[in-house]
């Protein structure tokens, strides 16, 4: 039985705020507590009053204000020795990471916020930044691995009763299964999800629960005219929510579900549109998968061939570069279905890329279920290094910070997530990230 779906990134003063909270509300209420706690210096309120006002502005698509503000938060959060504080700061860094395409920063930082979590007693936050983790490798196309620690995390979610965290679960296998050809299991999946988050009230849960049925009706079903219904309906929440990202995704999927029924002419005024809002949040992964339907719905409407293959191409890279391993599938897929004929794009390489200073000098936890800590994506070569330890480099990039790891040994149980191994499943279509 699920109770209420709740908020837990919304602590301190703002325990009242609702997972239903407008985000627009969210930031005006913690930027006035943040104030007031920086004025009476009281630097753990600061912490976690600063964490709410960063998920706000990441969530509408700020990404300046909300990189600067995880790391003030995090910077409070230390100075009031408050761990768990620490590791919330940390998970909203490596969220924000992801959200805009830098994939090993978010390992890391998520991967030390899973680590400061177990340490300070925070189950919550340990199963938010595992959870995180998880995302990261599912948006990468690692399903061998990651499934078995989105199934892990569903088992103790329904444990605990916690619906929110079931519903994301539910919508991660289901996405994979979705991408896999497994569309009635994935269908069901959505569903209950669907289901969880109404009687929860969480309606952001809801709008994406929404979305992945969507997307089932199109693609097994044919059945464009429910299919744009689902996304009207869930349209709604997102706007009314301020779910900028999430209200970007719903446009690219709307562009989808118009492409695969012929109407090409309006799948384009879509993705048209999704770009602009992908844009105008900077979040890379999303701009390229509109720019990826843009091409194909130009193409069906006459564009050249020739400048169709250069914009794959181009595509190809980019993917590539954010590290989404099956970006040359998708793109392969496409030149064939285009019948393009040109070179195969290049294979993924493991990106490197991080925004300046953001974690820059963080040691790589632990993949989870290694045993070891590596610089850069594992499998990308790098040669492992030990934890360093007592010695974690601050992730603002201001000033040592010692933090022991706390990350379990293989062979720990239930708590050691399993290690990512590329993977690349068949069917793959682009897959959104869903805001917690």
């Amino acid at each position: 039985m699920y109770g209420k779906a709740f908020a837990p990134e919304y602590q301190g003063a703002l325990t009242t705020l609702s997972v239903n909270s407008s985000l627009v509300d969210v930031l005006a209420a913690g930027t006035e507590q943040l104030r007031a706690a920086e004025r009476a210096g009281a630097r753990g309120e600061a912490a976690r009053s600063g964490l709410a006002v960063a998920e706000a502005h990441r969530r509408l698509g700020q990404v300046g204000d909300a990189d600067r503000a995880w790391k003030a938060s995090y910077r409070a959060a230390r100075e009031a020795q408050d761990t768990a504080a620490m590791a919330w700061a940390l998970w909203s860094g490596g969220t924000l990471a992801r959200q805009r395409g830098a994939l090993p920063l978010a390992w890391r930082l998520l991967g030390l916020a899973a680590e400061l979590g177990e340490r300070g007693g925070d189950i919550v936050v340990r199963g938010y930044s595992l959870a995180g983790m998880a995302e990261t490798g599912r948006i990468q196309g690692d399903y061998a691995a990651v499934g078995a620690l989105h199934e892990q995390l569903l088992a103790e979610a329904r444990k605990r009763g916690e619906a929110r965290h079931t519903v994301w679960a539910l919508e991660g296998i289901a996405q994979m299964h979705r991408n896999t050809g497994s569309y009635d299991t994935a269908y069901a999946m959505f569903e209950e999800a669907a289901e969880i988050a109404g009687r929860a009230d969480d309606r952001r849960g809801h709008a994406w629960a929404l979305r992945g049925l969507a997307d089932i009706v199109s693609v097994r079903d044919g059945d464009a005219d429910r299919a744009l219904g689902l996304l009207a309906e869930a349209e709604v929440t997102c706007r009314e929510m301020n779910l900028s990202s999430a209200l970007a995704y719903n446009h690219k999927m709307r562009g989808n579900v118009l492409y695969r029924a012929g109407r090409y002419a309006q799948a384009r005024d879509l993705y048209e549109l999704a770009l602009s809002e992908f844009r105008a949040m900077s979040e890379p992964r999303g701009e390229a998968l509109s720019r990826l339907g843009l091409a194909k719905s130009l193409a069906r409407l006459g564009r050249d061939a020739n400048e169709t293959a250069a914009e794959l191409a181009s595509l190809a890279t980019t993917l590539n570069r954010i590290g989404l391993h099956h970006a040359h599938r998708m793109v392969s897929q496409a030149q064939t279905e285009l019948g393009i004929n040109t070179d195969p794009p290049p294979q993924p390489e493991p990106s490197t890329e991080t925004p300046a200073r953001a974690g820059s000098d963080l040691p790589t936890p632990a993949r989870p279920g290694s045993g070891t800590a590596t610089h850069g994506r594992p499998g990308s070569g790098a040669e492992p290094r030990p934890e360093v330890a007592g010695a974690v480099a601050d992730p603002t990039g201001t000033s040592p910070h010692p933090v022991e790891s706390s990350a379990p040994g293989p062979g720990a149980g239930a708590s050691n997530p399993p290690a990512v191994a590329a993977a690349l499943p068949a069917g793959q279509a682009d897959d959104a990230e869903r805001q917690r």
